[in-house]
């Protein structure tokens, strides 16, 4: 018989969301236990206790998680710090098999739930949400000190969830939330926000093993390195086993997210890469063909501008991560890069792109500014709802 001293789990205020393509558990900052209200040890361990991580066993049972990148997410919601801002938004990627969270990034496909948790959960100024219409809610991302906005449709003084608008990768429809995403170039450390780390739209990256790959390596939305599919035998159709069925293949695309994080100077030495999961990210791109979607759905070649797959936290995503949808969008907007290149080689102030599980478009604003690439703003919808609201339980050693 144990000789632990039992204590009762703690019941902490959460909501569990879907965000566009992921889902994720909201708290507000003020919820939170007070070790846990400050970045820190206590703060992520409490997170990976809620998330059921580290689990060896890859599950996440014990936990809120749903054992993929896209369901392994946590987010905290507070008053806004920065001037004409309604809330802070932090965003805490929790690794599934280690003991880390990566706050070194921004979700894009939560970002469109920010804005309706912050008016359902009261954080916003009564008098800037209409009793009918559309609520703008700005949104200051904390991990990568940008702008968001959200326009969140409000009916009867609450948040709409229920609607047509339909996106790939999620079954039902539901109301559509457009999001701005202001100056979206990364402000990470070591890239001096640069939208172009490296200075320059193309570089030769050489990976061991690999050889030199010509890639575009950008911190718009998300950092993100660019690949053409042909050069590393791909067509840009492949679907989630393809690539995850594949440790060779897997291991060759770490491989070339830490030889890229190097070079766009997000990392100082090669062994750091494994400490920083969630950014950058890697995709590859290829022209316009013929494939059937996760969802048994044939996309058209004539139905996209371009196909892209990209890799979160190690695995093939499922279908877009919003933030590097920003990038996709940002970079085919800039003549010459790898992905405006695939996309035709032409200016686009807004592509659709082909992925896993469907399509997804993207605006973007570009000009050049003094010899300099710069994007005002990217644009995108998405759609969110509450799953699920209360308290959730976590043992109390955990906090």
């Amino acid at each position: 018989m144990s000789t632990l001293p039992h204590f009762p789990q703690l019941r902490i205020p959460a909501t569990y969301m879907r965000g566009g393509t992921s889902k994720g558990v909201f708290f507000r900052l003020h919820d939170l236990p007070v070790t846990a209200q400050v970045p820190g040890a206590a703060r992520d361990a409490l997170l990976l206790r809620v998330i059921g991580s580290p689990d060896p066993y890859g599950k996440q049972i014990d936990g809120m998680g749903g054992a993929t990148s896209s369901t392994s997410k946590t987010v905290i919601l507070s008053p806004p710090t920065q001037p004409d801002h309604d809330v802070d938004y932090l965003f805490g990627q929790v690794s599934i098999d280690r003991a880390f969270v990566d706050w070194s990034g921004n979700c894009g496909n939560l970002s469109a739930a920010v804005g309706a948790f912050a008016i359902s959960a009261g954080l916003i100024d009564p008098s800037r949400v209409p009793h009918d219409g559309v609520a703008v809610v700005r949104i200051w991302q904390a991990n990568i000190r940008k702008t968001i906005i959200a326009h969140v449709p409000v009916t009867a003084g609450a948040v709409q969830e229920t609607g047509d608008f339909e996106l790939d990768g999620v079954t039902f429809p539901a109301a559509e939330v457009q999001l701005e995403f202001l100056d979206p170039a990364a402000e990470e450390d070591g890239a001096g926000g640069a939208m172009f780390p490296t200075g320059n739209l193309v570089d030769d990256l050489e990976v061991p093993g690999l050889g030199t790959l010509r890639v575009t390596m950008i911190n718009a939305g998300i950092p993100t390195i660019f690949i053409d599919a042909a050069a590393i035998g791909y067509t840009g159709t492949e679907l989630q086993d393809t690539i995850n069925g594949d440790a060779a293949a897997l291991a060759r695309f770490e491989s070339i997210r830490a030889h890229g994080a190097l070079r766009m100077g997000l990392i100082t030495d090669l062994g750091q890469a494994a400490q920083r999961q969630h950014t950058p990210k890697v995709a590859f791109v290829a022209p316009p063909r013929e494939y059937v979607a996760s969802s048994g759905k044939t996309v058209q070649a004539a139905d996209v501008d371009l196909l892209v797959r990209a890799l979160s936290m190690g695995k093939l995503h499922h279908a877009m991560m919003g933030t590097a949808a920003v990038a996709i969008g940002t970079a085919a907007a800039i003549p010459g890069t790898v992905v405006n290149l695939a996309a035709g080689g032409v200016a686009r102030p807004a592509v659709r792109f082909g992925h896993p599980s469907g399509t997804l478009r993207v605006g973007a604003e570009a000009r050049a500014d003094g010899g300099e690439w710069r994007v005002t703003k990217a644009v995108m919808s998405r759609s969110a709802r509450v799953l699920m609201e209360g308290w959730v339980r976590v043992p109390h050693a955990s906090a």
